[in-house]
């Protein structure tokens, strides 16, 4: 009998992303070969690092590894460009490091990136050219970093328009479709603060709408998954990058709670 292939749809979120690193862990422990990967967002790096062959302990250890000052640097804030705030320079040489430079043709697993095109609105699937630059466009977060330009296009963050890519990577011959969730919805939220809720400033109040409009459409992004993993982010901000161990762990926790559900999956 001809082996399923199996399809990862790993979704946006920014530091919350970094619990796809642990869903990356639980599949590999438990032999789970990934055949196909779409990425949005935070998603689209992890992904693409995966499937450049960066291991997910890799991943694990240059994540825990950056301090807050480390993650701070990344933003190169100046005269706003291209629509953002941050020209996105410093945060390209950490892809590199994390995805390398290559083309989408060379990587070890068919992956493609959801980006969206700020003028139409359109859904933009990137499956060819640099990775960087693709990947680059994918995360591009409204006002905050500038908009990439590819094609004649201007690319934003592709969580604007497909928050977990599960209907793109079903496109590229995935029989099962493995979807990550790292946003909590709505209704996991609390109501109400538990303690004075702080005066935001221009970038909370960027990324907490952005979030908010996530929330609400993320669930209509994962019809069609046949396995949904879901790691506990309640609490967790756009921004808490200094919470990666327990980000990690949480992905963990959640992947090996699939795999029982991924394993039915493949022999029904």
């Amino acid at each position: 009998m001809t082996r399923k292939k199996i399809g990862l749809a790993l979704g946006g979120g920014s530091a919350r992303g970094l619990a796809h690193i642990g869903v990356l862990k639980a599949l590999e422990k438990n032999n789970i070969k990934v055949d196909y990967i779409a990425g949005t967002s935070a998603g689209a790096v992890a992904g693409a690092a995966y499937a450049w062959g960066t291991s997910p302990d890799a991943l694990k250890d240059m994540a825990i590894s950056m301090k807050a000052r480390d993650w701070a640097s990344l933003v190169d804030v100046g005269i706003p460009h291209d629509g953002g705030f941050v020209a996105g320079n410093r945060v390209m040489s950490l892809l590199k490091v994390i995805i390398g430079d290559t083309d989408f043709i060379d990587l070890k697993i068919p992956f493609v990136c959801v980006a969206c095109d700020l003028w139409t609105g359109e859904e933009v699937v990137i499956g060819s050219g640099p990775v960087l630059e693709g990947v680059r466009a994918s995360i591009s977060i409204p006002l905050i970093f500038s908009a990439v330009e590819r094609d004649g296009r201007y690319l934003v963050d592709g969580g604007l328009i497909n928050q977990v890519p599960v209907n793109v990577v079903r496109k590229m011959g995935a029989d099962i479709v493995v979807a990550v969730n790292v946003y909590s919805t709505v209704s996991d939220r609390p109501q109400k603060p538990s303690i004075k809720a702080k005066k935001p400033g221009v970038f909370d109040v960027i990324t907490q709408v952005i979030d908010i409009a996530n929330m609400k459409t993320v669930l209509e992004s994962l019809e069609g998954a046949d396995v949904i993993i879901n790691p506990d982010t309640r609490g967790v901000t756009s921004a808490d990058f200094r919470k990666a161990k327990e980000l990690i762990l949480q992905g963990e926790l959640a992947g090996e709670m699939a795999i029982p559900e991924i394993d039915l999956a493949l022999m029904s």
